[in-house]
């Protein structure tokens, strides 16, 4: 269930996270549900090493796109449990470091499942990735620049909290 924290407004400016430990795809995204607009999207890897200089550097990048671009909303994907709970583990980490600086900044937070995301952005709860990828440039305009994964994840995740309509709950 994805939680919403804010009132309706006509066009809204979402920070955007895919959150991980080895790469955090990042995207701002402002507009409407018809009308999504892709403003800055970057892929950040953290330094190999130590875990608080990983988490360190993920706290630096949300924090400086909060500060360049002053979001009404962060909407970051929940954590999904796979086999691996080394990787789990990671990524949770990364979401403290994540929800921390939204918390500073008061900015609300807006989650949203990897089956929110699949429907919101292709119609279908169980489409694959490629198909996400897909239709990201069907639902704004892209600039041709080399993309990851996480970058192009984090610009799902953005249209998705546009489109479903960001009311308390």
């Amino acid at each position: 269930m994805c939680k919403k924290f804010l009132l309706m407004r006509e066009t809204m400016r979402i920070l955007a996270i895919d959150p991980g430990y080895d790469r955090l795809g990042i995207a701002i995204i402002e507009g409407n549900p018809s009308r999504p607009t892709l403003l800055w999207s970057d892929c950040v890897i953290p330094p190999k090493g130590h875990t608080e200089q990983r988490l360190a550097r993920i706290s630096e990048a949300v924090t400086k796109a909060t500060k360049d671009y002053s979001p009404d909303a962060l909407a970051i994907e929940t954590l999904f449990f796979s086999v691996n709970k080394k990787t789990a583990f990671g990524v949770a980490e990364a979401r403290g470091a994540i929800l921390a600086v939204a918390g500073i900044a008061s900015i609300p937070v807006i989650e949203c499942s990897p089956q929110q995301v699949k429907i919101a952005v292709t119609g279908y709860g169980g489409a694959q990735k490629s198909a996400i990828a897909n239709m990201i440039p069907q639902l704004l305009t892209l600039t041709e620049k080399k993309r990851l994964d996480d970058e192009l994840d984090a610009i799902a995740i953005g249209i998705t909290a546009l489109a479903m309509g960001l009311t308390r709950h």
